[in-house]
């Protein structure tokens, strides 16, 4: 029974050792990578130049990612009450059509930007592994935080109230 609980003792300190690891991927407190995209109008988006003292979340989704819909619908009416504050969303499209991605924009009726990464480039720069996921970027262009999976708007807001 002793070795029983020290098993299960150890199995759960090694637990909370990883819990406190910092993710693979982009690190938090370091410059976001910058890159160049197609919007859905067809005019180019140069992140972070075009974005300099404005609060940006960098979303990663595509249309048939199980929690995008609801997600990037329950983060517009949040993206209007702080986008006078300097809250950007930019949604970053992953390898999919703009007719495709438009239709979804449409259907939602989202007024944040929509990016397309066509060839998956930013995504693997930024080290994505899963949609959706949200790098949440303060206005000196600083990785402060990532959101993995599905949130809430709740979530969202704290993520971001301490940089508007």
């Amino acid at each position: 029974m002793h070795s029983l609980r020290l098993g299960f003792y150890l199995v759960l300190v090694t637990l909370l050792a990883a819990c406190e690891a910092e993710l693979p991927g982009i690190k938090t407190n370091a410059p976001a990578p910058a890159f160049t995209l197609e919007r859905l109008d067809g005019s180019a988006l140069h992140f972070p130049e075009q974005y300099r003292g404005q609060v940006i979340a960098l979303r990663f989704w595509a249309d048939w990612c199980p929690y995008c819909y609801g997600e990037m619908k329950a983060l517009e009416p949040v993206y209007r009450r702080h986008h006078p504050e300097g809250l950007v969303i930019l949604a970053v499209n992953v390898m999919q059509l703009p007719e495709t991605v438009q239709r979804f924009v449409d259907e939602l009726g989202l007024s944040y930007e929509i990016a397309l990464d066509r060839q998956g480039e930013v995504m693997r720069r930024y080290q994505v592994m899963g949609l959706p996921v949200t790098f949440i970027i303060d206005r000196q262009g600083i990785v402060r935080s990532r959101i993995i999976g599905e949130s809430t708007p709740e979530v969202f807001e704290q993520a971001i109230a301490s940089l508007l």
